[in-house]
């Protein structure tokens, strides 16, 4: 009898969000990877996300840890120090809004990074985005183009040519064609959560709904909308 061949293997950022949720799909459903997936909490303003990220990874058969790391602790994000106010009035084209975090893709990576070679994972999928976002300086494919090389230097697998490779298959998709492609792979949109805010549902008014919403209006699953959002979409 012929031995099976060993399992792909993936790991995958997972925040709970609609974005990583439809990225787990893809490394799972669409690449037939085994995956380990990791979220972090990392003293944002709720965990709802968490509780979230656990369902999804649960949901696609994926192995899930969250790893502790507080970097809340110097503030500076609207997303990690209450005293910041989330925005409810969109932000200005150019400017980097007060949810950044500072340095928050970076050291997530380097965790992925590190978890990916010691299970000898293949790539490491990130949900990222560089269309309907938010400005973040670290969701570009110029960060994402030289993160991995920094990667390939960085590591014993890397100055090997088997390093990880960081994949991003979302990262110059539309948010509706992200819903989309999250209906076509079965992701259950309703137990992700986007919403900067905590709270029994999400705002309906902070930047992340507001480009949520609109994108399940536009891909025809309005029902899928927060209830703030639909009220100031006249739905």
């Amino acid at each position: 009898m012929t031995a099976a061949a060993p399992a792909k293997r993936a790991v995958v950022l997972l925040s709970g969000g609609l974005d990583s949720s439809t990225t787990l799909a893809m490394a799972v459903r669409r690449d037939g990877y085994e995956v380990s997936a990791l979220s972090f909490r990392y003293g944002q303003r709720h965990t709802v996300e968490l509780e979230c990220a656990a369902s999804i990874a649960q949901h696609f058969g994926a192995q899930h840890q969250v790893v502790d790391i507080n970097i809340s602790q110097w503030g500076a994000s609207a997303l990690t120090d209450e005293r910041i106010d989330v925005p409810t009035d969109g932000t200005p084209d150019g400017v980097i809004p007060p949810t950044y975090v500072p340095g928050r893709n970076t050291v997530f990576i380097a965790l992925g990074l590190s978890l990916a070679e010691a299970i000898d994972a293949e790539c490491i999928y990130l949900g990222i985005n560089a269309v309907d976002y938010s400005g973040y300086p670290d969701c570009r494919p110029e960060y994402l183009a030289a993160y991995q090389r920094l990667a390939d230097l960085a590591t014993r697998s890397g100055l090997e040519g088997r390093g990880a490779r960081l994949v991003a298959p979302l990262v110059m998709m539309t948010k509706t064609d992200i819903v989309r492609a999250a209906l076509e792979l079965g992701v259950p949109i309703e137990q992700t959560w986007s919403c900067y805010q905590g709270g029994e549902e999400p705002c309906g008014v902070c930047d992340s709904c507001r480009i949520r919403d609109k994108a399940l209006i536009e891909a025809g699953h309005g029902e899928l909308a927060s209830r703030q959002g639909r009220a100031r979409l006249g739905l």
